[in-house]
């Protein structure tokens, strides 16, 4: 009797917690942040393997998907306009947002998306001369619950210098915070958890990902700097997150966020 009676309260105790954690798949988001290296693969058998970073993003089922390094008909990509080919690969929307004119093409971020954009805005950062133009991708989309959220794929100055890094996460701060739509920062930030860049997203951003496990260089990893942030904090949950075991696609690995958005 008195095992049966512990384990019964035992029932209910682990039937409380998984009440309080139930998970609405209605509204769970699905994050994929990944530096595609403009294309060229690392070690593949192929210089431009698009079909196998579409089969890498697929494979992670991502509703949102923030991408790096990405070109659009530049020369070095043989005139490819890479978040269109990636978009027709994955059956994800997808649009490019500008960093700087190269190679006879353009070159910035790239976002994909399960749902229609609502809106985007591609918001310029701070680089002081001689240092390369950065940008904010900004998407608003609208997920299965009918809710509206914000997403913003980045990638930060990658020289060793850091104040271009912390003028643009600050510019990034200023940006974002005028109000408390549910918004989720995805990129490269070229930036390590302590570094005081990180210092200054961490005043207004949650991370997906505490652990710090390293994301750079893709074979045998040494760094974190490529990030999945929350804010504001009461709206999201972090259901899972973990670094891609990729390789030969990018010298970057992707990056996995599932966030469930919080009713007020």
């Amino acid at each position: 009797m008195k095992k049966y009676i512990l384990g019964l309260l035992f029932a209910m105790l682990f039937s409380s917690i998984g009440a309080q954690i139930k998970i609405d798949s209605l509204h769970i988001v699905r994050i994929l942040t990944y530096n595609i290296y403009h294309g060229e693969t690392v070690a593949a058998s192929k210089q431009f393997d698009l079909d196998l970073l579409a089969k890498i993003i697929n494979n992670t089922n991502p509703d949102l998907v923030a991408l790096q390094e990405v070109d659009f008909k530049t020369n070095r990509v043989l005139k490819m306009d890479l978040v269109t080919e990636l978009g027709w690969r994955t059956k994800m929307a997808g649009i490019f947002g500008k960093a700087m004119t190269f190679d006879g093409g353009d070159y910035g971020e790239g976002i994909l998306s399960k749902q229609p954009f609502l809106s985007t805005k591609n918001h310029a950062l701070r680089a002081r001369a001689n240092k390369e133009p950065r940008a904010a991708l900004e998407v608003n989309v609208q997920i299965k619950s009918g809710d509206t959220i914000r997403f913003v794929g980045t990638h930060l100055d990658h020289t060793k210098d850091e104040t271009d890094r912390i003028n643009q996460a600050n510019q990034i701060n200023a940006i974002f915070t005028k109000d408390n739509v549910p918004t989720i920062l995805a990129g490269d930030l070229n930036a390590t958890p302590e570094s005081e860049t990180m210092q200054v997203f961490y005043k207004v951003w949650q991370q997906s990902c505490t652990n710090n496990n390293p994301t750079y260089p893709a074979v045998n990893p040494e760094i974190k700097i490529d990030y999945i942030l929350f804010r504001p904090a009461n709206r999201w949950r972090v259901i899972e997150t973990k670094v891609i075991e990729e390789e030969i696609a990018s010298d970057h690995r992707p990056v996995l966020s599932v966030l469930q958005l919080i009713n007020e």
